[in-house]
């Protein structure tokens, strides 16, 4: 997780719950991304080459092509997304007595919160694919693993949605025309995620039930 990367679980936890603003919330979104294609990579394992799952096999290469790949992807977002907002925070430090200052300082601060507005879009619509994929999965896949799927599910959700509240947050500092195409997407995006969201969910309850 960039500079997080070596951490265990407890250092990272309690890094998160200090009161330095990194990492914070888009740092942990990119993390969710990481672990909910990790989930959805164990039900992929646990499906192919099972006979008794071989409607499932088609569904599970698919997922794995566009998980596999996040597993670092997630963890690379994260470091990135903390270098980000640190880099939002160096430019509004930056000198503003002259004319000239103020100016150099205002372009900074606006490139530097247009890259941390990126960072976590690019987190969202990971997580977003990823979890378009997943009903076929959730429908075929191994049912002993179909409650992992469901699992995998939320914490995509949780990772998209919470991406898109920090590039809502930085969008709105931005001038006008940039920060307008930043929330036209982040709204775009929350309505494709409502539907998937509700789709597989929906077949992990059904599967759960019967």
């Amino acid at each position: 997780m960039g500079e997080y990367s070596g951490f265990t679980l407890d250092e990272y936890r309690d890094a998160l719950a200090s009161s330095d603003p990194t990492p914070g919330g888009g740092t942990a979104a990119a993390v969710a991304l990481a672990q909910g294609a990790a989930l959805a990579c164990m039900v992929c394992d646990l499906t192919t080459g099972r006979d008794k799952w071989q409607a499932g096999w088609a569904a599970a290469d698919e997922v794995r092509k566009i998980a596999s790949p996040l597993l670092i992807r997630g963890h690379e977002l994260a470091g990135e997304d903390a270098a980000a907002f640190d880099a939002v925070m160096a430019a509004f430090r930056l000198p503003r007595e002259s004319e000239n200052e103020k100016s150099l300082r205002r372009t900074a601060i606006d490139v530097a919160t247009l890259g941390a507005a990126e960072v976590p879009l690019e987190t969202a619509i990971f997580a977003l694919n990823l979890l378009k994929s997943l009903p076929a999965l959730a429908k075929d896949g191994n049912g002993n693993a179909v409650s992992d799927v469901g699992v995998s599910a939320l914490l995509l959700s949780a990772a998209c949605r919470g991406a898109l509240f920090n590039v809502q947050i930085n969008a709105s500092s931005l001038p006008d025309e940039s920060g307008k195409e930043l929330m036209s997407e982040v709204d775009s995006l929350r309505g494709k995620l409502k539907t998937a969201s509700v789709l597989v969910m929906n077949i992990v309850d059904n599967r759960l039930s019967q």
